[in-house]
């Protein structure tokens, strides 16, 4: 209702549900967050919670790319500053993209990519 549009503009129902969809189709989260929380205090939740099975992991915040309405989000930004103004609903879980790649030396990277052929590793799901 415009009521329940308007509490939420002043701030009392303020928290921003999320859940991050990782590149094998499974979800971590959601979970809730200030719109003043930073990109990079996801990117730390992201890695704390990274389920232990997974293949491939991230060993910190800086191996971790989150990917929003089709824009990489940048460390310092907020939550409230990545909402997507129109498409989500007041209510709904937005999700996010979580891509990982793992920081490595450049010589290391450069050496394993002839060595071995680009694999990709990244899922997108539209729904």
């Amino acid at each position: 209702s415009i009521e329940e549009l308007e509490e939420d503009r002043n701030g009392a129902f303020d928290l921003v549900e999320l859940k991050f969809r990782l590149y094998d189709g499974s979800d971590i989260g959601p979970f809730r967050y200030s719109p003043a929380s930073t990109v990079a205090m996801l990117k730390e939740r992201i890695v704390a919670e990274w389920p232990k099975e997974k293949k491939i992991s991230p060993k910190a915040a800086n191996d971790v790319k989150l990917i929003n309405a089709g824009k990489i989000l940048e460390n310092n930004k907020t939550v409230g500053q990545c909402r997507v103004p129109f498409g989500e609903l007041p209510k709904g879980v937005i999700t996010m993209h979580v891509v990982v790649q793992p920081s490595v030396a450049k010589a290391k990277a450069e050496k394993k990519v002839d060595d071995e052929p680009r694999k990709n590793l990244c899922s997108c799901t539209i729904l």
